[in-house]
């Protein structure tokens, strides 16, 4: 089945993580992919640690989007188009189960993943694996696709006071 954790508040990633981590420990094979992150969040960290887990992205460079160069965001289409492929290719070699493309929505949205490509791999390996799509603001097959649906609606948040990302918490 589809899932999409999406919308504006907190905990989109951490969900995913937790399917990640339940998944794991009743012996399924997951890929867990970043799109747009870099290699510093804790999630990524313990489940590199899990052998059952193949963490795979996470060299998105440390900007955010906006604050790219045309030329940097261009090769960051590039990385992450590749990392699209071979996500694909590595869960039918590793027999994967649960398939995470953590913040895909997000990269579709900012035009850093082509929708269509996107779309097309999901479409065509739905049957094959679980799949968990996570970003703010999917598009409108994402939500037509999707069997699990968790829009995480920011109330409140520190960010809005001025208050940095924490470690631990945040990332």
């Amino acid at each position: 089945m589809i899932h999409l954790y999406c919308g504006d508040g907190k905990g989109k990633t951490t969900a995913a993580a937790g399917l990640a981590i339940r998944a794991a420990g009743n012996g399924m094979r997951v890929i867990f992919a970043q799109f747009l992150k870099g290699r510093e969040s804790g999630e990524r960290r313990i489940l590199e640690r899990i052998p059952e887990v193949t963490v795979m992205g996470g060299d998105f460079g440390g900007k955010f989007t906006f604050q790219m160069t045309r030329e940097e965001r261009e090769k960051a289409a590039y990385r992450n188009v590749l990392l699209l492929e071979s996500v694909f290719r590595r869960a039918e070699e590793e027999e994967a189960q649960l398939l995470i493309l953590d913040e895909a929505v997000t990269a579709v949205e900012r035009d850093i993943i082509p929708s269509d490509m996107l779309r097309e791999c999901v479409q065509k390996h739905r049957h094959e694996f679980e799949i968990v799509l996570t970003g703010t603001m999917p598009e409108d097959w994402m939500v037509e696709t999707a069997d699990y649906i968790t829009d995480m609606e920011k109330i409140r948040h520190p960010y809005d006071r001025g208050i940095a990302a924490r470690r631990g918490i945040e990332y």
